[in-house]
């Protein structure tokens, strides 16, 4: 653009996709060539991501969030956020981003006995090395071969425990091949032909394979596929599907009659079930890896390549469905899950992870990441405008350009929900024990008529309420030179009519990339789990009973808040929330507020109906629940006497239904992910696109997803980051 001046760039949103690309264009290193402006509805940063405090500095989140090990692009940046306001803290309370996250090593899942009702079952997962955002090892991390390798020694392992498990505990991993046992495979790695005669011995062996028979196969397979491409592809898939047979026999003979190893049986299940449709449809030579199978349902991929009905509804399905919110429409008869997309996430989770398979953040997710990163951009010189709801992306009109122009955005219309009383513009943040938070609720005292602005119920948040003080417009080549379009899919049909009216592949992209309205609540309680029955550890907990098929016990949030007489635990609960018939109508304000009442009788039914068999001490003798464990944060919060103990206490609590276009969650359906656009697109000649609805690389809605395509964004205007510094692509 203009030689003289920096080029503008309008964000519009403030997600994690949004606020990478205005990281990453607003470093040192760009010298100020990019004049930065994020235009946010309401007052507060952070998307579906975004969190408040309420009364007693209560942290209020609009659902359960927590971090994955192998997130190691977000983690990257986060750290250098934490590392750039410790070199210059200010008045910005900042410790180590170690500090601000607390590692998990438990995983914890649910299913049904029909004698004994729910029951937990969890596994430790131990710590691996490095951190997550530390420089990749040159090991391939991120490879697909890796991934399938680390499943092969999973089942070796499995195999070997189960063999042993009356002869002592088994070693932690089998490490590669030893050579000592029957087919001697220690140097079989590269030599075709000696693979393929160890493939013809045991294909033609008519024995029932024992355990170490077994192990061993799986060792010729593991350096079979590290000679691929080759003439071994059809041999390898036909001892794939022989040791698939012979394992399941093993299994059936010495194993399913044994309650206690069921989910041992269901793993190894599961995991033949991917090392088999692995080989089958050679995903570690396709040219488009793990996406060659995204127009498979995850479940039907795993049927077709011999897993068990008992396995593919089995409590880690059911979980991995969870965990995604993977459910067409809010509807648990319908889980929807792209079968690369799932096998990707899966694989990553478990076996590309570092430090520990879950980070949990100390505060909440505006307090641990928004803040810190808003601070950190203030001070680059990033400019932020609250307030703003977007209403048009306006394209030049199409006989304006010359022959061979692409479109551009010519002009961006806003509505201004509120006037700010100071020059300086909105300040957005609170102090809570000492951090920078985000409130539950703005200031009202920095707006223009602050006070009849909160006494009309203003909600700036709502789609729906659409009451404004002014309108403004800005134009290309006077305000802006390019645009990143940072927000949610589901506000896609509102701001970019003249796009979709245009383009058919952005038309396809919204029909196809669905989204789902989920819910939420949270009870602070006044004595521990542990007090009320609870057996297992603090973990986050899935595959439980619907609605809220997800938990997890908070209590190292408790000393983030402000109460004066401080709670014992504080619980949250999440799942999705199922959408009604027929869409609200686009001016109907009371339909947030009746969704909200929704999952206000859900969360009061859960807690009747499915807590017992969490907690059986929160019952009293006719099976009610006990309503005052409840801590109210309000004014009585420091009344032991802790009045209204009848089921109107819960009013005290905190529960949401995220049913506005930017608050759903975007799903990974199958035969939808092709559709997605990228940010390098280069249809229109000034806009991008960012958020976990792109096409990124890890086509699934999370925090890695939206910093990926934030940083492909940043990319698509400046050139850098470079691609092969956005980690995470296993692609063969």
């Amino acid at each position: 653009m203009g030689l003289d001046r920096p080029d503008r760039v309008a964000i519009i949103g403030g997600g994690c996709g949004a606020i990478t690309t205005a990281f990453e264009l607003s470093r040192p290193e760009h010298r100020g060539r990019y004049d930065i402006t994020v235009y946010q509805l309401g007052w507060r940063l952070g998307g579906k991501g975004a969190s408040g405090r309420g009364v007693s500095g209560r942290i209020e989140e609009h659902g359960l969030h927590f971090w994955l090990g192998f997130y190691d692009n977000a983690f990257r940046l986060l750290r250098e956020c934490y590392a750039e306001l410790a070199e210059d803290p200010g008045n910005f309370d900042v410790a180590d981003w170690r500090k601000s996250f607390l590692s998990e090593v438990d995983i914890g899942l649910f299913a049904q006995s029909p004698r004994h009702g729910w029951y937990n079952w969890s596994a430790c997962f131990p710590p691996q090395d490095g951190l997550p955002g530390d420089p990749l090892p040159p090991s391939g991390l991120f490879s697909l071969s890796h991934y399938i390798g680390r499943a092969i020694n999973l089942l070796r392992t499995l195999l070997q425990s189960i063999d042993g498990r009356r002869r002592g505990p088994p070693s932690a991993d089998p490490g590669p091949p030893t050579g000592r046992g029957p087919l001697g495979v220690a140097s079989l790695a590269g030599d075709v032909e000696r693979i393929r005669s160890a493939i013809r011995g045991l294909l033609g062996d008519a024995a029932s394979a024992s355990a170490a028979v077994l192990v061993e196969a799986l060792a010729v397979l593991q350096a079979g596929l590290t000679t691929l491409p080759s003439p071994l592809a059809g041999p390898l898939t036909r001892l794939a599907e022989w040791i698939a047979d012979q394992a399941r026999r093993w299994l059936e003979k010495n194993l399913i009659a044994e309650q206690r190893f069921q989910h041992v049986w269901e793993v190894v299940d599961l995991v033949l079930a991917v090392v088999v449709g692995t080989v089958r449809f050679g995903l570690l030579t396709h040219p488009r890896g793990l996406e060659a199978i995204d127009d498979y349902e995850c479940r039907e991929w795993l049927r077709l390549n011999g897993a068990s009905e008992r396995s593919v509804r089995s409590p880690f399905v059911r979980g991995l469905y969870d965990l995604a919110l993977a459910y067409e429409d809010g509807d648990p008869d319908r889980p929807g899950l792209a079968a690369g997309q799932a096998l990707r996430g899966s694989l990553r989770m478990f076996f590309g992870y570092r430090g520990a398979l879950f980070w949990r953040m100390r505060a909440g997710m505006g307090d641990v990441v928004f803040a810190p990163l808003y601070e950190v951009l203030r001070r680059r010189g990033v400019k932020f405008e609250f307030f703003h709801r977007l209403t048009n992306v306006r394209l030049a009109p199409p006989e304006s350009l010359s022959p061979g122009q692409r479109p551009f955005v010519a002009a961006l219309e806003f509505d201004v929900q509120a006037d700010i009383k100071a020059a300086g513009g909105f300040a957005p943040l609170i102090e809570v024990n000492t951090r920078p938070c985000w409130p539950s609720v703005p200031d009202y005292s920095q707006l223009v008529d602050g006070d009849g602005l909160a006494a009309a119920g203003r909600d700036f948040e709502c789609h729906w309420d659409t009451r404004r003080v002014r309108t403004k417009t800005l134009e290309v080549m006077k305000d802006f030179d390019f645009v990143v379009l940072g927000v949610s899919i589901g506000v896609i049909p509102y701001v970019c009519r003249e796009i979709l009216a245009r383009d058919a592949r952005w038309r396809r992209m919204v029909e196809r990339v669905k989204t789902v309205a989920t819910q939420s609540f949270q009870i602070w309680l006044n004595t521990s789990l542990e007090d009320l029955g609870w057996n297992g550890p603090p973990y986050v907990g899935s595959a439980f009973a619907k609605p809220f098929d997800t938990w997890c016990d908070m209590a190292h949030a408790i000393p983030e808040e402000a109460w004066t007489r401080p709670p014992k635990t504080v619980i949250y609960f999440c799942g999705v929330l199922s959408d009604p018939s027929a869409p609200p109508a686009d001016r109907d304000v009371g339909y947030p507020e009746r969704r909200k009442q929704e999952v206000r009788q859900n969360a009061i039914a859960y807690l009747r109906q499915q807590a017992p068999h969490l907690w059986p001490g929160a019952y009293d003798a006719r099976g009610e629940f006990r309503w005052d464990l409840l801590m109210d944060g309000g004014p009585s919060a420091a009344d032991p006497r802790q009045p209204r103990c009848d089921v109107s206490r819960f009013a005290t609590q905190y529960w949401r239904a995220n049913v506005n276009p930017s608050d759903r969650y975007v799903l990974a359906l199958p035969g939808s992910l092709q559709h997605r656009i990228s940010p390098l697109d280069l249809s229109y000649d000034n806009l991008t696109i960012a958020g976990d609805w792109t096409d990124c690389g890890f086509n699934e809605g999370c925090v890695e997803a939206a910093v990926m395509s934030g940083m492909l964004a940043a990319h698509a205007i400046a050139g850098v980051p470079r691609l092969d510094e956005i980690v995470g692509y296993d692609h063969p």
